[in-house]
């Protein structure tokens, strides 16, 4: 059995119990590797057991952060590699250990007392083609100037869904549910469902309201605006511009994340933290 750890930066004490971990594997016996990024604030580990997440080929990572760390590990990584999460973030809806049950919970992982949660993922094509990363919580259209709107069309399944003026439009994951797209007004998806939000950013009009589609739909962005710029951004981790002309389609894609999980509790997880967040 392989092991990858990745902490999160810019915590110290995220990076001493990197250590400890791969110090604790590699004592149980384990191959264990650490990404370039965490020995490069951390420069303890072993240069040998040291790789790039792109280059990362194990059974299990143990990352030790909070979102943003695990949505590093998944715009990084190639393959569909199960993550177990520990959570040195702030709410950690994607991570399920507190760092005091980190050994107790990898313990039961080399144990094999686990499962594996799949979630959802997004891919985007521009002019057809996919050359940005898959979404793990969602995929969102932005205005390129602040306080300036954008003019948006959007269809789902080739039918005009809505046309909406506003300053972005959010096309989310159940898994994403709980982040961007909440705080524009879209609902918690319970993770089990296989649907998407699309969630317009401040429209104009009120009648534009969030919806939920099919994870199957097929979604098309055109936009209206051709006077300015706008901006692509996927999970709060990859940022690109758009012209006014691109064709954007959005998919469910074939890949999927894989969480470690011990529990199969929904409720009332997910909502406390929710209400502990807003």
């Amino acid at each position: 059995m392989k092991f990858g750890v990745v902490a999160r930066r810019d915590k110290e004490a995220a990076l001493k119990l990197a250590y400890r971990v791969y110090d604790f594997l590699r004592v149980s016996g384990f191959e264990v590797f650490v990404d370039t990024e965490t020995h490069k604030h951390f420069p303890y580990f072993n240069e040998e057991d040291v790789i790039p997440l792109e280059n990362m080929d194990v059974d299990f990572i143990i990352a030790i952060g909070g979102d943003g760390t695990i949505l590093r590990i998944e715009h990084r990584t190639k393959k569909d590699i199960p993550i177990l999460g520990i959570n040195m973030g702030t709410l950690g809806f994607l991570t399920e250990v507190e760092p005091n049950e980190a050994f107790f919970a990898i313990n039961k992982l080399i144990e094999g007392d686990y499962y594996i949660d799949e979630r959802i993922k997004l891919r985007t094509y521009l002019n057809g083609e996919n050359t940005v990363p898959d979404a793990l919580n969602e995929v969102a259209i932005l205005t390129g100037i602040p306080g300036k709107i954008v003019h948006l069309k959007y269809y789902v399944d080739d039918g005009l869904a809505d046309e909406v003026r506003s300053d972005g439009l959010i096309i989310s994951t159940p898994t994403g549910s709980t982040g961007y797209a909440m705080s524009a007004g879209g609902p918690f998806l319970d993770p089990r469902i296989d649907g998407v939000i699309i969630a317009p950013l401040a429209p104009i009009a009120l009648s534009s309201r969030p919806m939920v589609v099919p994870a199957t739909s097929k979604i098309d962005i055109r936009i209206m605006t051709l006077t300015r710029n706008v901006i692509l951004a996927i999970d709060g981790q990859f940022y690109t511009y758009l012209s006014p002309e691109v064709e954007i389609t959005i998919k469910k894609s074939p890949r999927k994340t894989k969480f470690v999980r011990f529990s199969r509790e929904i409720y009332p997880k997910y909502t406390l933290k929710i209400k502990k967040k807003f």
